[in-house]
């Protein structure tokens, strides 16, 4: 009981320094369905290998400030109805980011609910404000089978779901989360759930990890790069790779790409002229992945 008030302390702490209270979040969001915030144990953070913090080049990232915020968002779109299983698209965010900021920023939930997809957006909390991209518990073995397992409880608790069970996943990331999503790919435990993963300017390193995933399953692979993210030079070489291999692939730009081009190709590498920071909602990119995705849409 006292862990549990503690962890509900602290939770309430970490809102409060963000300038915002538990509900105002969830009442933003309001119009366009459920927006759930809550801890979860099998959350990134707290974890051991950053129980002393992190220093990355000058900078110093204390534990207290940037790894102990362990909150999970989960919106629930209006219109939605769970079937026999539960779609999830799962969202990461950046460096120096937060999901306070994620959400507000880049138009997830806005984005999210106008695709009218039947699913369920999670946006975890990962490091908060800091230049790291370790991921923590979900970059454990079976982590993320973890914390999928916990995303399922929490919807029944909440009675948005019944006895359903875990559908297709989608892996969505923005800037430096190549690390987690890599790593969920290969030791998460729910390689064969996951039907699509999408890098915005995120493409930093471990592309062999994202070669075996593509190379083995049959779901999209979208990789979206500026020219001055970070991402071109290793983008560039993956498309040399695999034209080398003779491996199919759709290459464009982010303005001229069709829904069928999006839809009907395996690999898909889009270039962007916007910046970094820009790139998921400007051309609203993350609204047209969706509606091009593997995801049903909602009955009328």
């Amino acid at each position: 009981m006292l862990a549990s008030l503690m962890k509900r302390f602290l939770f309430l702490l970490l809102m409060g320094c963000a300038g915002l209270s538990a509900q105002d979040l969830p009442e933003k969001y309001a119009p366009f369905g459920q927006l759930i915030i809550t801890p979860f144990d099998s959350a990134p953070f707290p974890h051991p290998l950053r129980a002393e913090g992190h220093k990355r080049g000058t900078n110093f990232f204390s534990a207290a400030e940037h790894y102990q915020d362990s909150r999970v968002a989960l919106f629930v779109p209006k219109g939605f109805r769970p079937g026999r299983t539960i779609d999830f698209v799962v969202h990461f965010h950046g460096f120096g980011n937060s999901i306070n900021r994620a959400l507000n920023t880049y138009d997830l939930i806005e984005q999210f609910a106008a695709s009218k997809r039947n699913a369920i957006l999670i946006v975890p909390q990962g490091p908060v404000n800091a230049s790291d991209s370790f991921w923590g518990k979900l970059e454990d073995a079976d982590g993320f089978k973890h914390f999928m397992d916990e995303a399922i409880a929490t919807l029944k608790q909440h009675d948005i779901i019944k006895n359903q069970k875990l559908g297709q996943i989608i892996l969505s990331g923005h800037s430096g989360v190549y690390e987690v999503i890599s790593s969920i790919l290969v030791r998460g435990g729910l390689s064969d759930h996951v039907r699509e993963v999408w890098l915005f300017d995120a493409l930093y390193a471990d592309t062999e990890w994202f070669v075996v995933w593509f190379a083995h399953h049959k779901g999209r692979f979208i990789d979206i790069y500026t020219d001055h993210g970070g991402t071109k030079e290793s983008t560039l070489d993956l498309m040399e790779a695999l034209k080398g291999n003779q491996v199919p692939f759709f290459t464009g730009t982010e303005t001229n790409a069709t829904a069928r081009d999006l839809s009907k190709n395996h690999l898909v590498f889009l270039h962007s002229d916007f910046p970094h920071d820009e790139i998921i909602q400007t051309k609203q990119s993350f609204r047209r992945f969706l509606e091009t995705s593997v995801l049903g849409a909602m009955r009328h």
